[in-house]
């Protein structure tokens, strides 16, 4: 005796409407850019001065306009001190030079500290990756601004304690930014 056929499952409409909200949602997900981080190197401490000079005027203009509603001179000074900020951060960005880091797929990132381990002293110190070998190698590799491995092993070389330390902060923090949360949306 042959068995009848299974009937045909369908989805119900409701089903293919969330399905092509899901395939609109992954490929959204699937696009998101990466993070990046800037660095700004300017050497002209008195136009940095400036600008924070500019930005500390801004804030007590807007304080005073706030406390001060109905004053309309105190409502131009806002006005005039977000203008001085705005150009003078304008000057400063027209003098500064700027390194561009982007975080790395995290199976690129983990590849990199892999091509890196530490020796093992530094394993025994809690070092997950070798810090003579990595720090260069990850600044080059999210460059960017196409920074290579040697250029990148020459500033850590040659600038300052603080600044070698914050271009390296530059490439390693980017790789721990994150952009999700957890909790009620």
């Amino acid at each position: 005796m042959s068995r009848p056929a299974p009937a045909k499952r369908t989805s119900p409409p409701r089903a293919s409407a969330e399905e092509g909200a899901w395939a609109a949602k992954m490929e959204r997900l699937r696009r998101r850019a990466l993070p990046q981080n800037k660095l700004r190197i300017c050497d002209d401490d008195q136009l940095k001065q400036r600008v924070e000079d500019a930005e500390q005027a801004a804030r007590r203009a807007r304080f005073l306009a706030e406390a001060n509603p109905d004053d309309e001179r105190s409502a131009q000074q806002v006005g005039e001190a977000a203008a001085a900020l705005e150009t003078a951060r304008a000057e400063l960005d027209d003098v500064s030079d700027f390194l561009t880091f982007l975080a790395l797929p995290r199976p690129v990132l983990e590849d990199l500290i892999a091509e890196h381990p530490p020796t093992e002293q530094q394993a025994e110190e809690g070092s997950l990756f070798n810090p003579d070998t990595f720090p260069p190698a990850l600044i080059a590799a999210a460059s960017f601004d196409g920074m290579s491995q040697d250029e990148a092993a020459e500033l850590l070389a040659t600038w300052s304690a603080p600044d070698a330390g914050l271009l390296w902060e530059a490439a390693w923090s980017v790789q721990q930014e994150s952009r999700v949360e957890l909790g009620k949306g």
